[in-house]
């Protein structure tokens, strides 16, 4: 008996090169020798023998690295505004007119007037008036700043030169016989500096007080002017007179609140207690939406006077009282001369950091 039964001998018949078996007739006549059977199931065996132990391996290649990512393409620095765009004179040498004011990219808010007040002077009513103005325009809003006082402090505080000025508020209170509501853009100088159009003032304004008395509705004059211009603009901000006649009555009528500077001085509180009675009045009789946006402490120094002063002032109105104190600063007294507000003289300023600091708690305020 050979190496394999004879089941797989019959099965092994089958797979016989057809030159050793012939064909399947000579199959059928010849008796194949079990020899033969056993030597080439012996032969297959051993080349699937080694088939299986020379079958290869495969490794598997490592992974490919992940693709860099593009670098993102680095943010272009805004361009600088050109200079040439701001200023109160045109390229004709001339003052510019409400037809030379840029477009503006975005819907202004519900106007909130403000009038910048206190009877006392010398307390930095237009140089808050001014520095207010510039900051919020800075921060993207519209400003209608009105200078009330026949001072025109805040007029030539921006680089408005008198001498050119064609009509001012006093035409904007006495010279409108026609009642039109748009006289105000025969007056207006728009973009003065960035976000800020002003309503001048000249000394013609000192003989506004005598010829409103004869006026009919004289307290509302103002507040008739300014009426077509709410909704196109964020703040109105009235820089008044240091006094209370007719020229204050009229920014009162005409303002939603009231914005007060207190000097740290001895006198500070001297005749506040008269301008809080003649407001009440006025909210009384005339314009109940009247109220207090705030005081705001200004020419603070470091003595004890000053921190006295503060403390009693905080004292007596609370949270009325701003946060922010108004440093006595150099910068912003040489602003002024320049033409310019102390965020565009000395922007790193003291002074100009306290007015960045008002005009945030203002816009917090509403």
């Amino acid at each position: 008996m050979g190496l394999f039964s004879s089941r797989k001998k019959e099965a092994l018949i089958t797979q016989i090169p057809a030159d050793v078996i012939g064909s399947v007739s000579a199959l059928a006549r010849v008796a194949v020798p079990d020899a033969v059977i056993d030597t080439e199931l012996s032969r297959q065996a051993e080349e699937a023998a080694v088939v299986e132990r020379e079958e290869p391996t495969f490794t598997a290649e490592p992974a490919a690295a992940p693709a860099p990512e593009p670098e993102a393409a680095p943010t272009p620095a805004p361009a600088p505004e050109d200079p040439d765009l701001y200023g109160p004179i045109g390229a004709d040498g001339k003052l510019r007119t409400y037809r030379d004011k840029l477009p503006v990219t975005r819907v202004a808010g519900q106007t909130k007037v403000v009038c910048v007040l206190n009877q006392k002077g010398g307390v930095g009513k237009s140089t808050t008036a001014i520095n207010l103005s510039a900051v919020l325009g800075d921060m993207g809003r519209q400003v209608l700043l009105v200078d009330l006082d026949p001072q025109g402090n805040s007029t030539s505080g921006l680089g408005i030169p008198k001498r050119l000025i064609q009509k001012s508020t006093y035409d904007v209170l006495l010279n409108n016989k026609d009642g039109d509501p748009r006289y105000l853009e025969q007056v207006i100088i728009p973009d003065v500096v960035k976000g800020v159009d002003v309503v001048p003032a000249t000394l013609d304004l000192a003989s506004a007080e005598l010829e409103l008395v004869m006026e009919f509705s004289r307290e509302s004059r103002l507040k008739n002017a300014l009426g077509a211009y709410l909704g196109r603009y964020d703040y109105m901000i009235i820089d008044c007179p240091p006094s209370l006649g007719l020229l204050t009555v009229n920014a009162l009528v005409a303002a939603d609140k009231i914005l007060t500077p207190i000097q740290c001085e001895f006198y500070a509180l001297e005749g506040l207690t008269k301008l809080l009675e003649t407001k009440d009045r006025v909210k009384k009789t005339i314009n109940p939406r009247l109220d207090m946006l705030g005081i705001v402490m200004t020419m603070y120094s470091r003595t004890n006077l000053a921190d006295q002063v503060v403390e009693e002032v905080r004292k007596h109105f609370g949270n009325l009282v701003f946060d922010t104190v108004i440093p006595r600063n150099v910068k912003i007294s040489e602003a002024p001369s320049f033409g310019l507000p102390v965020t565009q003289h000395a922007p790193n300023s003291k002074g100009a950091q306290a007015y960045v600091a008002l005009a945030k708690e203002v816009i917090a305020r509403g």
